[in-house]
């Protein structure tokens, strides 16, 4: 492990190469990275940071939200199949359709989307941006895609606006039921629950706090709480428990893992550096047209 470590940490110096780690991702690579956070966070860190070599690890549509805000740069998936299957729950002619239907919608996309549903959307959205992004928008009809769950806390936010929900989901956060919930609960009273807004209305109505997983992060450290069940991907527990080893995180149930996110290891970041491959390939057109709902995306959280 110590020689894989210090092999990394060579070859990325070698090779000018800034390593970008999603917080779902396997703990031992959380603790090589030079930038851990969730996907958009790590996309706009890859604008700021000098190395003109990106290794990421996480799922295919992070790399591509890399690649489209620094399509001058270089960016290596640390694995080629570790991908995200809500991402591939729409299509460029469901939302065609929704358009011919509703000629006044804004399409309002979730970063967890291909680089193909991006370029036909008005704007993009996080989880920890969605509500404020929508609110700005002028339009009242609103379709949003791919998450189902996500679309619907949103509408919650925000009764005035007209919402167009899709299908799609998340599995991991689908997979954690309100039964799971109400049972950690029972064994630990004391805890409070924090969810991710993926989750399902029946479990973000069992919660204390709703959030995106940074959001989550931080409610915890800055809780005087020191027991809380965690609603989401269990990549996440690494970094709460290095921001506060004082304090208990419990899971509600063996689903909270994610295979795709699993699938990035040290083994596959050496291999990544030792090749510079994959490269996130995006087409200059697709590339062109998904950067401007991601920019709209800034200027409307901004506001």
């Amino acid at each position: 492990m110590e020689n894989r470590i210090e092999k990394i940490k060579k070859m990325q110096k070698e090779k000018d190469v800034v390593i970008l780690v999603h917080y779902y991702v396997d703990g031992a690579v959380q603790e090589i990275a030079d930038y851990v956070g969730d996907s958009f966070y790590l996309s706009k860190v890859a604008t700021q940071v000098t190395q003109q070599n990106i290794l990421f690890c996480g799922v295919s549509f992070m790399g591509e939200s890399a690649k489209i805000l620094n399509p001058e740069k270089n960016v290596v998936m640390a694995d080629a199949h570790a991908d995200c299957p809500m991402a591939h729950m729409v299509t460029v002619e469901q939302i065609e359709q929704v358009r011919k239907e509703n000629p006044d919608v804004a399409v309002v996309c979730y970063v967890n989307s291909t680089a193909e549903i991006k370029a036909v959307s008005d704007v993009c959205v996080t989880s920890s941006n969605a509500v404020k992004v929508v609110k700005n928008l002028p339009e009242q009809n609103i379709f949003f895609v791919p998450d189902n769950n996500l679309g619907r806390y949103v509408a919650k936010q925000l009764p005035e606006k007209h919402f167009i929900f899709h299908d799609g989901f998340c599995h991991v956060h689908k997979s954690i039921h309100a039964e799971n919930v109400k049972a950690a609960k029972e064994a630990h009273p004391e805890a409070l629950v924090l969810t991710h807004p993926e989750c399902t209305e029946d479990v973000i109505e069992l919660s204390d706090f709703v959030g995106s997983t940074s959001e989550i992060i931080d409610y915890a450290t800055k809780s005087d709480a020191d027991r809380f069940i965690i609603c989401t991907e269990m990549g996440v527990f690494f970094e709460l428990q290095q921001k506060n080893p004082e304090k208990k995180f419990y899971s509600v149930g063996h689903r909270q893992f994610c295979p795709n996110m699993k699938k990035v290891t040290l083994e596959r970041v050496e291999e990544a550096l030792e090749k510079m491959q994959p490269y996130v390939e995006v087409p200059q057109d697709v590339l062109e047209a998904a950067a401007k709902p991601l920019k709209r995306m800034l200027e409307l959280a901004a506001k």
